[in-house]
């Protein structure tokens, strides 16, 4: 076969399996917002309309779910360094569809809970999907790849809620058989456009010393930076959140918007995200580097967490989301630089030590932040603080961001 020919194929089978990596996240995360707006319905029309009863359900389903994120995001990081990416990302889709149809048809309260567990596990696989980033992507452009998935969850979730709140009204169990469809038809896609690209020789032994989130820590304490930026990504996602957290609850509390509004909103955060993502990224990082962008993200974090916060009319609040909407800057720097410093058969370790980190923060930020809110405005306090909890979320930035700045200087390189 002709070099030159050869070499376009290859570039053209790469493209197709990106296409397919970017079209899964999109979907898995299309599927999980999907549901966010008939869920909580659903659990309430179980336990015979019992709205708090409801809510205090509900949100035992979103600690088990980030729980079983934090377990097993590691365990299929590590089976993927081990057998490769397309077996594990493959097996995920497919199980993730049939846990849809599992969750539609819930007869019970028990049922669906189980649904919500399944979930949990097989949705873990996007820190599979993060390490085949890696592997088929050269060092120096990983961070606009990241940039694109990261555009990709911010259409999956704003495509997800819309389309939840539309077949939520036909049916509340409609947008579970519609994610179990999109869900499955990706994976069969999957099956005929996605090469491994994981090479034999780069695989590693499955161990479970390591395909856990204590044995994760093994790989982030082999490189000194390493450490320090996981360190930064678990502060900064701790902040994270704060939005989903007590958004709403402050919105309506402050600014006394309706529940379309909040929804808007949220849509409207989606949408900028997509455009730093997919649009600015790139260009930046290219132009400045991973460290000044990582550096850029966390400081416009603080910035719009500090002006949500403080802002004393909701105009302000919306004027913000430009602002804020740069913290997307962030996460594929830091991928950028944390995939630079691991071999090619610990990509799969890595992605999934950092979604675990998600899985964490998400057991210890809504109570964080909601016990804030509830304490700056209790009915015994002398002057009330609504915004409170986006404070303490700029607090949590700029604390990252003095990490970053130390753990990323040159003297800090000089060492290693």
């Amino acid at each position: 076969m002709n070099p030159v020919t050869e070499t376009n194929s290859s570039a053209k089978t790469r493209s197709a399996a990106l296409v397919f990596i970017f079209i899964t996240v999109v979907v898995d995360v299309l599927a999980l917002g999907i549901i966010i707006p008939v869920l909580p319905k659903l659990v309430e029309g179980f336990l015979g309309g019992n709205t708090a009863r409801a809510a205090e359900i509900y949100g035992l389903f979103g600690t088990v779910w980030a729980l079983m994120q934090f377990v097993f995001s590691p365990v299929l990081g590590a089976l993927s360094d081990r057998f490769g990416r397309r077996p594990v990302i493959l097996i995920s889709c497919f199980g993730l569809g049939l846990d849809y149809i599992l969750m539609a048809l819930a007869p019970t309260l028990w049922w669906l809970f189980v649904g919500r567990v399944i979930s949990g596990i097989t949705a873990a696989s996007f820190p599979t999907a993060g390490a085949y980033i890696a592997d088929v992507t050269p060092p120096e452009k990983r961070a606009a790849s990241f940039g694109m998935i990261g555009a990709a969850w911010g259409l999956g979730f704003v495509l997800g809620l819309a389309l939840g709140g539309v077949l939520g009204v036909v049916d509340p169990r409609l947008p579970f058989w519609a994610a179990a469809v999109l869900t499955l038809l990706n994976a069969l896609y999957g099956l005929f456009v996605l090469p491994e690209s994981l090479a034999p020789e780069s695989r590693k032994a499955f161990a479970w010393s390591r395909a856990n989130p204590i044995g994760s820590l093994i790989l982030m304490r082999s490189h000194p930076q390493l450490l320090g930026l996981y360190s930064v990504n678990f502060i900064y996602l701790l902040a994270h959140h704060v939005l989903p957290s007590v958004f709403v609850l402050y919105a309506s509390y402050r600014y006394g918007w309706s529940e379309r509004m909040m929804g808007l909103t949220l849509a409207a955060v989606g949408v900028f995200n997509i455009i730093v993502q997919a649009g600015l990224v790139k260009p930046i990082v290219a132009r400045f580097g991973e460290r000044l962008a990582l550096f850029v993200g966390l400081f416009f974090g603080a910035v719009g967490f500090a002006i949500f916060g403080l802002a004393p009319t909701g105009i302000v609040f919306l004027g913000s989301l430009p602002v804020f909407a740069l913290m997307g800057l962030f996460g594929p720097a830091a991928q950028g630089l944390m995939t630079r410093r691991v071999a090619p058969s610990e990509q799969g370790q890595l992605q999934g030590a950092n979604s675990s980190l998600f899985g964490i923060t998400g057991l210890i930020g809504p109570g964080l932040f909601t016990l804030t809110f509830a304490s700056f405005i209790g009915a015994n306090r002398d002057w009330r603080l609504p915004g409170a909890p986006f404070l303490l979320a700029a607090l949590l930035m700029i604390i990252a961001l003095i990490l970053a700045w130390r753990v990323t200087s040159q003297r800090s390189e000089m060492k290693q």
